[in-house]
């Protein structure tokens, strides 16, 4: 699937939704199936900033292609970052970087979060962003 059609797929299933309520149970769904990262994965260089609860982030570039894995204390901002590491998840760098997480504002997403958890996905969105930008400048493999 391509990025384009994650992105329609993403905003149908959101938009479907009636509520803030029924939003916040579509992220812990997403946040429940999310595979658990490793715990040797959990470092302090792996946590991003910003958040109330801890959030990490373990990125991988093979094959031509960006890996996510990530671990959250709080179920909202795992399911968050559940559909944004779902969304980039496989896709090349140049992809990430063309292709913004926009749906979520348009699919009524964005309005529900808290300032925090706002802040916690702009900080997602440019950790992944970067670490796109340093794949395809040939400077990284994994962080």
């Amino acid at each position: 699937m391509t990025l384009p059609e994650k992105r329609q797929a993403l905003i149908e299933d959101l938009t479907t939704l009636p509520d803030a309520e029924e939003r916040f149970t579509y992220l812990l769904q997403k946040a429940k199936k999310w595979t658990a990262m490793e715990p040797g994965l959990k470092t302090e260089a792996r946590l991003l900033p910003g958040c109330v609860s801890r959030l990490w982030l373990a990125m991988e570039y093979r094959d031509g292609r960006c890996w996510f894995q990530m671990e959250a204390e709080a179920m909202i901002s795992k399911g968050i970052a559940a559909v944004v590491c779902g969304f980039y998840q496989g896709e090349t760098p140049a992809d990430i970087l063309a292709n913004e997480p926009d749906f979520l504002a348009e699919a009524g997403l964005t309005q529900v979060l808290s300032a925090n958890r706002s802040s916690a996905l702009a900080n997602l969105r440019k950790r992944i962003r970067a670490f796109a930008e340093a794949c395809l400048a040939g400077a990284v493999t994994e962080v």
